[in-house]
């Protein structure tokens, strides 16, 4: 498998505006940010789809959303909201081939996304 700017990250071969940061997850704040808070969250484990997620072991997966969870916390975001998106394939525009989610936040998010 190819590696991706996500393994290049995390082998520390590229700089990152990290935000948070543990055993399970990294997460840096989106270079082309579409919100005021754009960040994605990448697992330490690689996944390509939420197809290679749901295949690991729940564990890891449950890791993975923790991690989230707990990055939105260190940014102060759990009172006013904010969404978490996934783009899984072609047809969702996913551009790295290495599973994140996307946290957007700081001002209204309309729906549907688009």
């Amino acid at each position: 498998m190819e590696n991706t700017i996500f393994d290049r990250i995390l082998a520390g071969e590229l700089p990152c505006d990290r935000v948070f940061e543990n055993d399970d997850v990294l997460a840096f704040r989106d270079i082309s940010p579409q919100a005021p808070v754009h960040v994605l969250v990448i697992p330490k484990v690689r996944w390509v789809s939420m197809r290679d997620m749901a295949a690991a072991d729940a564990a890891a997966a449950g890791r993975f959303m923790a991690g989230i969870s707990l990055t939105a916390r260190e940014l102060g975001l759990e009172d006013d909201g904010y969404r978490v998106v996934f783009n899984t394939g072609r047809d969702a525009l996913q551009t790295v081939e290495y599973l994140h989610a996307h946290i957007l936040a700081g001002r209204k998010l309309g729906w549907p996304p688009g």
